[in-house]
């Protein structure tokens, strides 16, 4: 008999043939596409400039003879396109600031984990003095220094938004990296960096992975509220 090759399946083959059985999950993933889809390129299928004024039809209700599907403001301009211009805004500061905060969140929280001891409770003491600080104050503080720029704006706010991150990727690490797996990378002699870059953090995703989900909204949350302060992204005049 010839022996036939065995190949596993990956992590993410996996997880890719689980998904695609989780039918609500299928499903809201479309809609999720459609609507980025909407927002991405929307814009420029219409007829419309997110400023262009329709001086004919101000304040006009939604109608498919004028072209303006969802109407227009007090100043003739089109609500639709406007609607979509915010959605890229919030739809950019969801995947900046998430991927900011997974970044810092992600690295801290791991190290801390894996190296226990006098490392661990230092960091998690200023994550601690960290908490105890007024949000705003450490939004505001960031935007004075780097200055009012769309794309700052949202880095400051992931920037101070990955201390829950941090303290759930601390505690899974500190499940992990006493198991088996890890033990034997330690015998063979792999270094601390390489054991939390290939046998941790891979092992964290589907945590992490959950609480992307939570975070997004979150932050683009955080962005409206900062928008009403004055402090954020301003309506175009």
């Amino acid at each position: 008999m010839m022996e036939e090759d065995i190949r596993g399946r990956s992590l993410w083959v996996d997880a890719w043939h689980r998904l695609l059985k989780n039918r609500a999950a299928v499903v809201s993933g479309i809609i999720m596409a459609v609507m980025f889809l909407l927002v991405v390129f929307g814009p420029m299928l219409l007829p419309w400039e997110g400023d262009f004024t329709d001086w004919d039809n101000t304040s006009s209700p939604p109608s498919l003879e004028t072209g303006h599907w969802f109407g227009t403001d007090a100043v003739g301009r089109d609500i639709l396109v406007r609607t979509l211009e915010g959605g890229r805004i919030s739809l950019l500061v969801g995947l900046v600031a998430t991927l900011v905060s997974l970044a810092i969140g992600v690295t801290y929280g791991a190290i801390a984990g894996y190296y226990g001891g006098m490392t661990d409770r230092v960091m998690m003491r200023i994550v601690d003095i960290i908490y105890a600080l007024p949000f705003m104050f450490f939004v505001i503080l960031l935007m004075v220094v780097f200055g009012r720029h769309i794309v700052l704006i949202f880095v400051a706010i992931g920037a101070v938004n990955w201390l829950d991150m941090a303290r759930i990727v601390r505690g899974q690490t500190l499940s992990l990296k006493n198991t088996e797996f890890v033990e034997a990378a330690r015998a063979c002699g792999v270094e601390h960096q390489s054991i939390i870059r290939r046998h941790i953090v891979p092992n964290l995703l589907g945590v992490v992975m959950v609480y992307v989900t939570l975070t997004i909204p979150q932050v683009i949350l955080v962005e409206s509220f900062l928008s009403f302060l004055g402090l954020g992204v301003q309506e175009p005049m």
